[in-house]
């Protein structure tokens, strides 16, 4: 029985891994949260858990008091987040929180040697570099969850010991594709928030409405599959069933294919490399038609720009790039600015934050600090 610790099971992929723990053979030994105890306390009450952690400390002080008849410890902050990721029960670590907050108990995880089912992205995109060196010394695996790597790690399968000579990543598009500069002006929260083919969070659903998303992953793929940015290329693919491709030297592509459904690849990455029945719903092409492929429109240019500059110039570009934009997001999230704004405020960072080439863990986080802390004063300016 595999044992499973799941940091952010109260969120989007947390709580779908938590939907398919029947269909695998496992144990759940560690659960966290942000703040949402409701839904925690009931996975908590239902899995038995050896512990449970709440990052925010008022929410984890009214979690203990809610699991105070229970035998399962409960914890706090940072410090909670790593007790979960390195639960000395545990096989494999599901990594299903949202930004920068998933890099050190990630690296804790790994130090423990744990494997890491990984769907915090930010992780490879802020220090690609220090977790992918640090999983070779400790002989962790990393398993990607999100749809794009995953449907790259199972084409990788059945290479035969072939290079890979491209990746191409395939993004939906969401809500504003074909949109004009003018009418990106004008959009709303509401409007961003509302993705075409996939049920996430706020936070990576604005990120895909602004195709952020899709270049924080060309650099995630880029530490995950060792290979060069100009070597991904970034198709357009509306209905999300090619979920993503390789190409070979000699002009061979491999795709995976499925429905827009997270419970395939969060499973696979959980019992690879064996494969069992998933509650997904299967493939039906002749229920499909058509598929539309696209090059990246106009209103993309400005995110993917910047996450091709800081895929080229790694260090702590990374870091800045994803730094600057959950803090813009997260401006964009309380109307504070415009959709069109977001990504000029990431690039004003990348210009004043110093770059760096060779980087430690401090250069990581005080490069996310000077970011975030660029793009919230721009904030408190507007009040």
């Amino acid at each position: 029985m595999k044992k499973i610790a799941i940091l952010g099971s109260t969120g989007s992929i947390g709580t779908q891994t938590v939907d398919i723990l029947p269909s695998i053979d496992a144990e759940v030994v560690a659960l966290t949260t942000n703040k949402n105890i409701g839904l925690l306390e009931r996975q908590a009450r239902a899995l038995r858990p050896k512990l449970v952690a709440a990052f925010d400390e008022e929410a984890a002080a009214q979690l203990r008091a809610a699991l105070a008849d229970t035998d399962i410890a409960v914890y706090a902050g940072m410090d909670g987040l790593i007790a979960a990721a390195t639960e000395a029960s545990a096989d494999i670590v599901v990594t299903a929180v949202v930004g920068m907050v998933g890099l050190l108990p990630t690296l804790a995880a790994i130090d423990a040697g744990k494997d890491i089912a990984l769907a915090n992205k930010e992780t490879l995109v802020c220090a690609g570099q220090i977790v992918t060196a640090r999983a070779r010394e400790k002989g962790v695996r990393i398993l990607p969850v999100d749809s794009e790597h995953s449907a790259i790690f199972q084409c990788m399968q059945a290479r035969g010991g072939n290079r890979a000579a491209k990746i191409i990543l395939t993004a939906s598009g969401g809500p504003f594709f074909k949109y004009s500069a003018d009418q990106l002006k004008r959009v709303t929260r509401e409007q961003a928030l509302k993705h075409p083919n996939w049920s996430m969070g706020a936070k990576i659903t604005i990120d895909s409405a602004s195709m952020m998303n899709k270049g924080l992953e060309l650099i995630e793929a880029m530490w995950l599959y060792d290979m060069e940015p100009e070597d991904i290329e970034i198709v357009v693919h509306r209905e999300s069933i090619v979920h993503s491709l390789i190409e070979f030297a000699d002009g061979a592509v491999l795709a995976q294919l499925g429905v827009p459904d997270m419970r395939l690849p969060i499973q696979y990455a959980l019992t690879y490399p064996a494969r069992v029945p998933c509650k997904a719903p299967r493939l039906r092409l002749s229920e499909i038609g058509l598929m539309s492929f696209f090059e990246p429109d106009d209103w993309s240019k400005p995110a993917l720009g910047l996450a091709r500059t800081a895929a080229a110039q790694k260090g702590n570009a990374g870091a800045v790039l994803n730094g600057a934009n959950e803090a813009a997001v997260a401006l964009f999230l309380q109307d504070k600015i415009r959709f069109c704004e977001i990504a000029p405020l990431v690039g004003e960072a990348m210009a004043r934050v110093p770059m760096k080439g060779e980087v430690s863990l401090d250069d990581v986080l005080e490069s996310d600090r000077m970011a975030r802390t660029l793009v919230t004063e721009y904030g408190a300016r507007l009040l």
